[in-house]
Formats: structure tokens, C-alpha cells, sequence
């Protein structure tokens, strides 16, 4: 599904991205980990195409990146850390906005709507103004929007982020829902939050991937209890929020 070889991204003089490779496979659920400033969104913008690279190649289920980002756009969703959200529309108004935006054919806009409204749990309140939602409401309009054109990858930058203990269990279902329906990548820094989402973690260190492995697998090699002591092995300086 993802391919990425040798990739390179500058700003400037400031290396965000060094010799990046990475495969993720179809129906693969990702975390990536990270200080803030490691290049995770960074990351994640060149596989939404938001982002050119400065070198490298970048391949998304066959093909470039460079050459065909309206055609992988398509097949795509991306929910970024402050959901895109018109507070003054409807659930439903907005939706079938997000719809039209994403070539859903006109006939099947309704049904669409219908479709991530039941996925998301948002069927009774699709009358509602956005604005009047609780934040984890909020952030199910968001992946409501990234998932309205049946994407084969999703994207979701801090899902979890700002929401109450509930709300956070309640988005966390909603994700591991998409296993083996598509691809998706996580990017979080709340690493007990990502054990409980994920079956392979690559943890990013300044701009480099400094592991890439099965959460299993990484947890048995440091001989950590759990995500966050094999974490703080790379990361003996990281700062929990």
C-alpha cells in the first residue's frame, strides 16, 4: 500500500526527513511515535501529498506520489490533529459538504452520509449544529469526513488528543474498527494510548526511523513491560503529558 525509499526532506538548512524507508502493507493499523519536532507530521504530510519530498520516492498502493496525487487523494483520508471542521453546519449539511469535495457521486452522497454516521455513532445527533457537539463528538465528525469516500487509507494525526477518558475509549473503538478494512496511520505521543491502537510501531527520532517493528516484536527485543519503557529506551529524555 506505502512504499517510501530514501526519502529526504529539507526546510532550509533543517533536515526533517534522512533517508526515510518504510513499507506498510494493505489492512495494517501504524503508530508513529515521537517527540514533538521528531518529523511525524512531517512524515505523514508527504504520504497525504500535501508534502513534495526533496528527494526519494514516494509509491502509494502503485503509484508516484509526484505523478498522480489527485488519483491518490482519492483513495485516501486524513483527519489532522484540529479536525477541519465548519462549526456553523450541520452534522449532515457538513458531511454531505465533505462529500461533494471528495467526488462521492451525487446519487450516493445520501447514502454515504448515512453510512459514516452509523461507523462514527453520530446517526442521532445528524441534525445537530457542530458547533453545540462535545469535543469527542467533534472529533467523530472528523473521522466521519476522512472516512466518507470509503478510503483504502486513513491517516489520523492526535485522534485522541484534548478528549475525556471516555471519549478517548470510544474513538479508540472507532479505529480499531477499520482493521483489515484499510490501511491506517496513527501518529501520537501518548504511548499508552498507541499500545492499545496498534500492531506495529515506527518510532521516529529526529528525522530518522529509529525502530520499525511489531508491537510484540519491540516490546520482546527491549524486554520492556510495555510501549512506553521500550520508548524511554530511545527516548531517555522523553516527557510525558
Amino acid at each position: 500500500m506505502i512504499q517510501l525509499k530514501s526519502v529526504n526532506k529539507q526546510f532550509g538548512a533543517i533536515s526533517a526527513l534522512k533517508n526515510i524507508d518504510l513499507h506498510i502493507g494493505p489492512g495494517e493499523i501504524v503508530g508513529f511515535l515521537g517527540h514533538n519536532g521528531a518529523g511525524k507530521t512531517t512524515l505523514m504530510r508527504i504520504i497525504t501529498t500535501y508534502l513534495p519530498v526533496t528527494s526519494g520516492r514516494v509509491m502509494i498502493d502503485g503509484k508516484d506520489v509526484l505523478k498522480s496525487s489527485l488519483a491518490i487523494r482519492a483513495k485516501l483520508g486524513y483527519l489532522p490533529e484540529r479536525p477541519p471542521l465548519y462549526l456553523n453546519m450541520t452534522v449532515k449539511g457538513f458531511l454531505s459538504f465533505a462529500a461533494h469535495l471528495k467526488n462521492v457521486p451525487f446519487r450516493e452522497v445520501g447514502k454515504a452520509v448515512d453510512r459514516v454516521c452509523e461507523e462514527c455513532w453520530l446517526t442521532k445527533v445528524k441534525g445537530r449544529i457542530i458547533g453545540t457537539l462535545s469535543k469527542g463528538y467533534q472529533q467523530r465528525v472528523g473521522i466521519a469526513q476522512a472516512i466518507i469516500n470509503d478510503p483504502a487509507l486513513l491517516i489520523l494525526d492526535e485522534p485522541t488528543s484534548g478528549l475525556d477518558p471516555l471519549q478517548v475509549v470510544q474513538v479508540r473503538e472507532l479505529i480499531k474498527r477499520c482493521e483489515h478494512q484499510r490501511t491506517v496511520i496513527v501518529s501520537t505521543h501518548i504511548l499508552s494510548e498507541i499500545e492499545n491502537l496498534v500492531s506495529r510501531v515506527v518510532i521516529v527520532k529526529q528525522g530518522e526511523i529509529a525502530a520499525d517493528a511489531p508491537l510484540v516484536e519491540l516490546l520482546y527485543n527491549s524486554q520492556s513491560k510495555n510501549l512506553e519503557e521500550a520508548f524511554l529506551k530511545l527516548h531517555p529524555v522523553y516527557e510525558k503529558n
